[in-house]
Parts: structure tokens; sequence; C-alpha cells
């Protein structure tokens, strides 16, 4: 079987990836825990449709394939029973592109692939999971990775589709950004609300204060970010549909695991290390922990 990309992980970001390649005539191999025929991305009210089938057992694959380029796009609540997809892929010389929340990528994966280069990314696109198994694509296939040949390897394979790789030279800064768009996120979670909340004068103050709690660490830990910052996520935040959701919402709805540590559970654990006092991080956290863990 001669096929040069693998994704791990067909939810909603690792749909949209497939469906882009697809489209460009790179058709990727699909593994995941769920064996489907196909996968759907609904875009600007067309659908594309990536034939699959996918796989759910490295096993049957043992030896028939190799490929070059693998995405991750599980969640990080989901990495280690991808485990064995990552071992079975991230062979000597693959690139793993890893499309998670958070700034700790390339530590949480790479015990699963050492032979492998592993490549963390900022997924900028919003993207959301539907009912009936297809994924809602709104807005353009963005990702920012750090400057190297390994992303060089992603930037070749999304050349010529709709998909775009932007190579930042100081991709810490840019992945500590989303990390505190992310952070703020993770209020809609504790609220049980959609995007529409922030309008809220009082939501809107906590937000501010947050991130502002949030953009302390980050410079402790190295980002370049402006005062401006906390506003402008804020303003992004009011500027979207009142009714979009976030996957940290969708998941605590329905009662799975949420990326907590990784989105707002580092925040408070960097801000600890440099000395630094986070306050509502030392609530937030907390709650978020027990809305996805328990127990009661």
């Amino acid at each position: 079987m001669t096929i040069s990309i693998a994704v791990i992980g067909p939810g909603a970001i690792g749909t949209a990836i497939a469906a882009v390649l697809h489209e460009a005539g790179n058709t990727p191999l699909l593994c995941g825990r769920t064996a489907r025929e196909h996968l759907v991305l609904q875009d600007k009210g067309r659908l594309v449709t990536v034939p699959g089938p996918v796989w759910t057992d490295p096993e049957e694959l043992d030896g028939k394939i190799e490929v070059s380029l693998v995405f991750l796009a599980v969640k990080t609540t989901q990495t280690e029973a991808a485990g064995k997809w990552l071992s079975a892929l991230g062979r000597q010389g693959t690139v793993v592109c890893v499309l998670q929340n958070g700034v700790e990528q390339v530590e949480s994966v790479s015990m699963y692939c050492p032979l492998a280069q592993v490549i963390p990314s900022i997924v900028w696109f919003p993207v959301q999971a539907q009912s009936d198994g297809s994924a809602l694509l709104r807005g353009d296939v963005r990702l920012t990775l750090p400057v190297g040949p390994a992303s060089r390897v992603v930037a070749e394979a999304l050349k010529g589709t709709r998909g775009s790789v932007k190579l930042a030279a100081d991709f810490l800064t840019q992945a500590w950004l989303k990390l505190l768009q992310n952070a703020a996120a993770g209020l809609m979670a504790l609220a049980r609300r959609r995007a529409g909340m922030f309008g809220r004068s009082d939501v809107a103050g906590l937000t501010l204060a947050y991130l502002q709690e949030c953009l302390s660490v980050a410079r402790a830990e190295g980002a370049q970010l402006g005062d401006e910052v906390p506003q402008a996520l804020l303003d992004k935040f009011l500027a979207f549909p009142a009714d979009m959701g976030t996957s940290i919402l969708t998941d605590c709805v329905a009662g799975r695991p949420l990326e907590w540590d990784v989105r707002n559970g580092v925040i408070l654990r960097r801000g600890h290390s440099h000395g630094i006092p986070t306050p509502i991080s030392d609530v937030v956290v907390p709650l978020l922990a027990a809305a996805s863990d328990g127990p009661g």
C-alpha cells in the first residue's frame, strides 16, 4: 500500500486536514478508534467526502505501509490511547505533526514515537463535530509551525491545498498567544455557554482579568506579547457568532474528559514555578478539573 500521509484521530480537526489533502489528490491513511467508511466535512454549504476506511488496529497494517508524515489530531486526553498508532507509524525519519492544544506537545507525544521527528503546531481554524458524525468548518484551514526542516515537510504536504502553513521564527510567542485564547475559552465550559456569554459586562471583565494573569505567565516563559493582547483576544470572542462553541465546552456538556491541564492547568503550574500570583487560575483550574474528573 503506497500512502505517504496518515491522520491519527479523524475527529473534527482530523477530518478538516484529511479533506484538504484529499481534495488535492493526496488522500491520507485514516487511523482511529471507530471503524468508518468515510469522513465528511461541511464547508460553506458544500460537502467534502474523504474515502476510508478508518483503520482501528495498527497490527492489520503491520509491514504493509510506511508513511513519511503523520498528523496527530486526537485530543490530549486521548494521546495515550493513540500511542499504538504513533509507535507503529512514527518510525525513523517520519515527521509527526501534533495538532493539539497547549505548549507541551513535543514532550507529551515523543515518548510514544522516540524515533520520529515530533513537531508542534498551532491550529487556528474553528471546526466543530456534528451529531451526524460530520465536521463543520467555520474558517480557513491555517497552521503555524516552528521554522525547521521537519516543518517544511508539512508545508510541502499542504502546498497546493486550501490549507496554509506559516513557519514562525518566534513560535513560542505564537504558541502562548493561542494558549491564552484556549485558556479563556475554558470559562465557557464552566458557564456551559457559547461565545455570546462574552457580551456580558461581568464575564468580559472576568475574562480580561484572567487573560492579564495568563499574560504575566506567558511573558515569564519568554513570550513576546504586548499589553494589548487581553483586549484583542476578548474582542475576538465578542466577534464570534453567539452560537459558536469550543471543544472544551462540547466535551463538558457531553460528560467527556476535558483538556483542562494543557489549556488551563499549565498556566497555574508555570505561574507557580515563576512565583507569579494566579488567583483566578487558583479557582478556575480546580473547577475545570472537577468538571472533567469528578468525583460527584
